[in-house]
């Protein structure tokens, strides 16, 4: 992999490790002090603003994982694509549906399971920036 895709491609998983550590240590542990007569629409707005912030780099992120995996078939693009598989399934198949279910109701329990369960995506994209900054700096 080129030096500019190399940078690219460690540049959206540094950015979304950070983000998501934001959201694992910061936000999702305070969600339960937003409950009241406004809650629905605050996490109706948060997760509305958080997909503007995420979604065009885990795209790009993705599309990067795929151009490393066609271009450099190997032991490091296929542990960055499982954990990039990890994050996504983990993404559309738990925190997904807890948003869903906190947007019609502040829950404790679904709060907490948010929590818990995002720890796949934080280790996930904590490993991915690692593994890509072992490949940048290798360059």
């Amino acid at each position: 992999m080129n030096t500019l895709w190399a940078c690219a491609h460690f540049f959206c998983a540094a950015y979304m490790c950070g983000i998501i550590w934001f959201v694992q240590i910061v936000h999702y542990p305070m969600l339960h002090h937003a409950d009241g007569p406004d809650a629905k629409e605050g996490h109706r707005e948060y997760t509305r603003r958080m997909g503007w912030v995420v979604m065009p780099v885990m795209l790009a992120e993705l599309a990067l994982q795929i151009l490393w995996v066609v271009r450099e078939p190997g032991l490091p693009s296929f542990t960055g694509a499982a954990l990039l598989f990890t994050v996504w399934l983990s993404t559309f198949a738990l925190q997904v549906p807890c948003h869903q279910k906190l947007q019609n109701t502040f829950d404790r329990d679904i709060q907490k399971t948010l929590v818990r369960t995002n720890w796949i995506r934080t280790f996930g994209w904590t490993a991915r920036a690692v593994l890509l900054g072992w490949l940048f700096t290798s360059f």
